[in-house]
């Protein structure tokens, strides 16, 4: 297909519905007055999944009228063995077609005719106009249809996974081409229809038949000369085969109300739409609708576009910065060109917009009088800034020397990843499309209503540059805007402008910090890892007796499989499988010496590598400057790279080696860790309710310890250290989902007595049971989940008739209130600990944040200050049910900091 050929979608509407209402359960899609949605619901979230993958340029949905068709009156038992239409999908068909004309999509039908005939007439017309065409239809007799252009896409499970069947696919999986399929139907018949075939006549028997004989017809004509069984049944059957064969042929030739250019499909109508999702409740759907076709949005409310003026200006004479930014009455928004990197960033150019002008200049052009004036202003709190990645302008700031920026109002970035957190890019681009529903575009031309006033003399030579930075700006301060909405709307606006937006700054001094190495430790570390690993593999080598590649999956499948017979583990593409998790099952079933050597090897392997990238992280301040980053965890929380510290073993040995080579730095006293103690399960205890969990934080009892109490019916002291490990693992299980299945995994016990420990644990905290039921209930009907500070997390898959999606969906929905409200919570603490040490004389500074836990580096004489200042911002970080514990440790590294 080329890029500008018209691609024409058609849906089998019946045939898709029937297929969605039988996927998602009728109980869980109702509206408040009883109107069953789950037909509804799943043929409008595959029609959306449609329109954003295909992107068609014509689309028609086709209905059946009734049973009763051309095919009935020649055969009076045609479908005769389909049951009764239910009457709860029945009722949903005109919702169905209401939800069409709002999406602007034709639908059509024919008296005495089925929607097969209908998609046939308009496929046949499409292929002769040059159309690519695609059948979304779980009718096997569009497999006839097929062609070079023309792909059927034919659902595996319920309406959101498709196959495509292309000539080549119809063949692999029948035998036959797509023009001798309706041949092969006619002989193998279609209980669906009620059409029997020839008895004891498979596919695979009727394929071998029409290639022999080339065509039914052919086969017909030779009857006489096949033999056996299978032949005299094909005799004794003829007249069904023809008839069947008259009854599945497409009629390709109706008279129709709609031509194809009727077909062309322009948008959804944003208010017929928004109506009836309202009506019908599926505010999750609407959010997926905008967030995925918002450029086929019709009659949309958008900020107006801000035009910049493209006429080059020469020199701003001295003062005219100052007076610019003199006239704003409203917040600026702020983009920029250059390179940028964790704590460092170089500006090539700045654009600023506001009420409908741009600035553009050259900050390396700016005279000293018009640097104080932009100095000035980015640290005035009241002059409010819109900007795109706040982060990596506060390190372009601190590079340039302009230490202090303050009035960030928005960061686009974060806005969007508020509004929508599993969103894959967060790029200006892809924003303007998303929220403004058009691509960011340099202006074309002058615009009477704007103004640009040019900085730098030679602005010939930067024009594309500045058409590219003001555009750039203009749609930052839409955006914004838009943002702003969606997010009071959501009652996430305290969230965005408390803690996301000014995070990004206490990030970018954290990372602009950076914390000391010990580059001599980790070399010596990583020397030691590496001669493990080569005794580790010479250890495997002597055991199997010749050397081979400890690393190929494809050597270890010969060794450990073939030669040494050991049990089968899952098999994949490229043979059983040879992962780290199936090693381990197997040395646990075997006990052999090769597969703990080859565990050994890749153990060491993998803490190796994480050495030397610690190593090629060290910059020449002898520092490591990792980079935060707020927008890649969907739960909130935050994660870091370059180098990832959250992927140092916490309570191994050698992770405690390899965190002894982070270093108090020269002229400071120490280092301080300091981290929450067991804050998710607090977090389930003020969540759930539940007395007997707040009793036992509140008396400041080992938690896991007077809950293996409580569920084992002993005394506190009669609690064992495997009850203690048993429960530790089921409570946090809880909160991440854990099945009975992954629960026997981790405890190395039967699935069978996992399920009954998981009854006993609910036995004794029944709230517990309801509350996880009841988050999983709510995201269904809401489509979200949200945290004790209202960050919503959305689900989707909750509604998916994939099982497989559904129960993974519904793991993550547990998880995610209680992770992200321990997110919520360490971001609300960090903000207030930078703000408490900003308006202290205290020269300590927080370098790092891991998991729950703080780093801190500690001036000299300032250890008891600054751990009570930190301690009395995590603790009221929150008001929970039961009090935030922290605990402190100093010591000249990280490691020697523990506690």
């Amino acid at each position: 297909m080329t890029s500008s050929q018209s691609r024409l979608l058609l849906i089998d509407g019946h045939s898709m519905a029937y297929r969605a209402f039988f996927a998602l359960p009728a109980e869980k899609f109702a509206t408040d007055d009883g109107q069953v949605t789950n037909a509804v619901y799943g043929f409008a979230s595959m029609l959306i999944n449609l329109l954003k993958a295909e992107e068609p340029t014509h689309i028609a949905v086709a209905f059946d009228l009734s049973r009763h068709s051309f095919r009935t009156d020649e055969y009076a038992a045609y479908k005769d063995g389909r049951g009764e239409t239910p009457p709860e999908f029945k009722s949903q068909i005109p919702i169905i077609q209401q939800l069409l004309d709002a999406f602007g999509i034709t639908w059509l039908t024919k008296t005495n005719y089925e929607a097969d005939d209908i998609i046939a007439t308009l496929a046949t017309r499409a292929g002769a106009a040059g159309f690519a065409t695609l059948i979304s239809s779980g009718d096997r007799d569009a497999i006839q249809l097929v062609g070079d252009d023309t792909t059927l896409l034919y659902p595996v499970k319920g309406v959101t996974e498709l196959a495509r069947y292309t000539p080549g696919t119809v063949e692999a999986k029948y035998g036959v081409t797509p023009d001798r399929y309706r041949d092969l139907a006619a002989l193998v018949g279609e209980k669906a229809d009620n059409l029997p075939g020839v008895p004891g006549v498979g596919p695979k028997t009727a394929a071998k038949w029409i290639v022999k004989y080339g065509s039914l017809d052919g086969l017909v004509a030779k009857a006489d000369e096949i033999t056996g069984k299978a032949g005299e049944n094909l005799r004794a059957h003829l007249d069904d085969v023809l008839r069947n064969h008259r009854l599945n042929g497409l009629v390709c030739d109706l008279e129709l109300e709609s031509g194809l250019d009727d077909l062309e499909w322009e948008g959804w109508s944003v208010a017929e739409t928004n109506s009836l999702f309202d009506a019908l409740q599926f505010r999750a759907l609407g959010e997926r609708l905008n967030a995925n076709l918002a450029a086929k949005a019709l009659g949309a409310v958008a900020v107006p576009v801000a035009e910049v003026d493209r006429v080059d200006a020469a020199a701003l004479v001295p003062g005219g910065l100052a007076a610019w930014l003199d006239a704003r009455s409203g917040d600026v928004a702020v983009a920029y060109s250059g390179t940028f990197a964790s704590g460092a960033g170089s500006f090539d150019s700045i654009a600023l917009a506001e009420g409908g002008t741009a600035l553009w200049f050259e900050p390396s052009q700016l005279d000293a009088a018009d640097e104080r004036v932009w100095a000035d202003w980015l640290a005035d709190p009241a002059k409010g800034k819109l900007v795109h990645d706040a982060k990596a302008f506060l390190w372009g700031a601190d590079a340039a020397g302009w230490p202090e920026v303050a009035g960030i109002k928005a960061d686009t970035v974060l806005g969007a990843y508020l509004l929508k957190p599993e969103q894959r890019s967060y790029a200006l681009g892809d924003l303007a499309m998303q929220f403004l529903g058009r691509e960011l575009e340099t202006p074309e031309s002058p615009a009477d209503d704007g103004a640009l006033v040019g900085l730098d003399a030679a602005m010939n030579d930067d024009a594309a540059q500045l058409e590219a930075d003001s555009a750039a700006a203009a749609a930052i301060a839409e955006i914004a805007a838009e943002q702003a909405g969606r997010l009071e709307q959501r009652h996430q606006a305290k969230l965005a402008e408390a803690i996301e937006y000014p995070l990004a700054g206490v990030l970018a001094r954290m990372e602009i910090t950076g914390i000391a190495a010990d580059e001599g430790h980790f070399a010596d570390i990583e020397a030691g890892f590496a001669a493990q690993s080569k005794e580790a593999t010479d250890r495997a080598h002597e055991i199997v007796g010749r050397p081979f590649n400890v690393g190929s999956p494809k050597q270890l499948q010969e060794i450990l499989f073939d030669e040494l017979n050991m049990p089968k583990t899952k098999r994949t593409k490229t043979g059983y499988t040879t992962n780290a998790d199936a090693l381990q099952q197997l040395f646990a079933k075997t006990g052999h010496p090769l597969l703990e050597q080859l565990l050994r090897y890749r153990d060491v392997e993998k803490l190796k590598q994480i050495v030397t990238t610690l190593r090629a992280t060290i910059q020449t301040d002898g520092r490591i400057h990792t980079t935060f980053f707020q927008t890649v965890a969907a739960t909130g929380r935050l994660s870091s790279t370059d180098p990832n510290l959250q992927n140092i073993p916490v309570r191994s040995e050698a992770g405690r080696a390899i965190r002894a080579g982070f270093v108090v730095s020269e002229g400071f006293e120490s280092l301080m860790t300091i981290d929450y103690s067991q804050i998710e399960m607090r977090i389930m205890a003020s969540l759930t309710g539940d007395e007997g969990l707040i009793e036992a934080f509140i008396a400041g009892e080992d938690i896991h310890r007077a809950v293996a109490a409580k569920v084992f019916s002993v005394e506190p002291a009669d609690v064992t250290a495997e009850h203690r490990r048993k429960i530790k693992a089921m409570s946090y299980g809880l909160a991440y989902g854990l099945s009975a299945y992954g629960l026997s995994q981790q405890l190395g016990i039967t699935t069978q007595e996992a399920q009954q420990l998981s009854d006993d644990y609910f036995a004794r905290f029944g709230k517990v049971r309801d509350y996880l039921h009841r988050v999983v209930e709510e995201a269904r009907k809401t489509g979200y989940t949200e945290t004790i500070m209202g960050r919503r997390r959305y689900f989707p898959d909750l509604t998916s008739d994939n099982r497989q999606l559904r129960e993974i969906a519904e793991r993550a929905a547990l998880n995610a209130p209680i992770q992200g409200s321990a997110a919520d919570i360490m971001k609300t603490a960090m903000l207030g600990v930078d703000r408490a040490l900003r308006a202290s004389d205290l020269d300590s500074r927080v370098l790092l944040q891991v998991h729950d836990e703080l780093v801190c580096e500690v001036a000299p004489g300032e250890a008891d200050r600054l751990e009570a200042l930190v301690r009395e911002q995590m603790s009221n970080a929150a008001e929970l049910a039961v009090p935030l514990t922290v605990s402190a440790g100093f010591g000249a590294s990280w490691e020697a900091a523990a506690h």
